[in-house]
């Protein structure tokens, strides 16, 4: 409700504003309405359209069937989701660990600090990080996507910064009960950092969804490639999986499945939002503005 004193926008401005608005809304909708509406259109609608179709007059699952008969792209799902869900799971364990560590005084404080910043931010590179990765043993291995993206210095600082705004009166009070560390951090810290939580959590997981680099680095077998390289090698290289891959064939027309593929690997992870939607503002702005 606007307040008494606000006075009402132009009619002008309200126009210039729904039109802005109107087409953001659009330049988002409708690319997101092409690539669903070709993942469903027949080999007849892409022939007549000449390729991307906006609106399919002949709607099939034939792409989906065929991604899925062969087990290339179920065993590529499997894949993500259990990287996504280890490799979230593990990140949030390091980070609320070191994010509390470092937001409680400790001896030489500030020092112990800046070591972690410059040790998270200054990354040892590509090729230190491939021998690394190889004298572990973790080559063709899944441990070798979730490992090396295990703590991000953005969502650390982000933490950090809420963690330090709990207030401390609670935290001393419960330290005089005699909680130790841990259960102030269990009982205390984290249910009231539900939020930034919630944040930090949906930032992991889009980014192990979404990560292909390290699986083109680390991972030779295509057996245990995500889903994100198929989309890479499918649709940015333009090659076409084949029939024996896919176990089908005749294959429908490129287009279809290659917008297929997009579908597959933009739904899984766009579902997740919506459940921490109320969270994402709280937990952004509360952790980087404060402090």
């Amino acid at each position: 409700m606007r307040p008494i004193w606000k006075e009402r926008p132009a009619p002008a401005y309200q126009a210039i504003k729904a039109v802005v608005l109107g087409g953001f809304a659009l330049a988002i909708i409708v690319p997101i309405m092409v690539v669903i509406s070709t993942s469903l259109a027949s080999d007849q609608d892409i022939i007549e359209a000449g390729g991307y179709v906006l609106w399919p007059s002949h709607p099939t699952l034939k792409a989906y069937d065929t991604l899925f008969s062969g087990g290339l792209m179920g065993r590529a799902i499997m894949v993500s989701v259990f990287v996504t869900l280890v490799g979230t799971a593990i990140a949030l364990f390091t980070t609320i660990a070191l994010a509390y560590a470092t937001s409680r005084p400790v001896l030489f404080g500030r020092p112990v600090l800046l070591l972690v910043l410059f040790t998270l931010l200054f990354a040892p590179g590509i090729i230190p990080m491939f021998l690394i990765v190889k004298q572990l043993g973790l080559i063709d291995s899944l441990w070798s996507l979730i490992l090396p993206g295990a703590l991000g210095a953005f969502n650390f600082v982000v933490m950090r910064t809420f963690f330090m705004n709990v207030p401390q009166e609670i935290l001393e009070s419960a330290r005089m009960d005699g909680a130790s560390d841990f259960t102030i951090l269990r009982r205390i810290v984290m249910p009231l950092s539900k939020a930034v939580i919630a944040v930090v959590g949906l930032f992991y997981a889009v980014g192990f969804w979404n990560a292909f680099f390290n699986a083109l680095l680390y991972i030779n077998d295509t057996a245990k490639w995500p889903v994100q390289v198929i989309l890479r090698t499918y649709v940015l290289q333009g090659k076409s999986l084949s029939a024996d891959q896919l176990g089908v064939e005749p294959l429908p027309q490129p287009q279809s499945l290659q917008m297929a593929v997009v579908v597959v690997a933009l739904v899984p992870i766009a579902m997740v939002y919506p459940f921490l939607q109320r969270h994402f503002n709280k937990g952004v702005i509360t952790g980087a503005v404060k402090g």
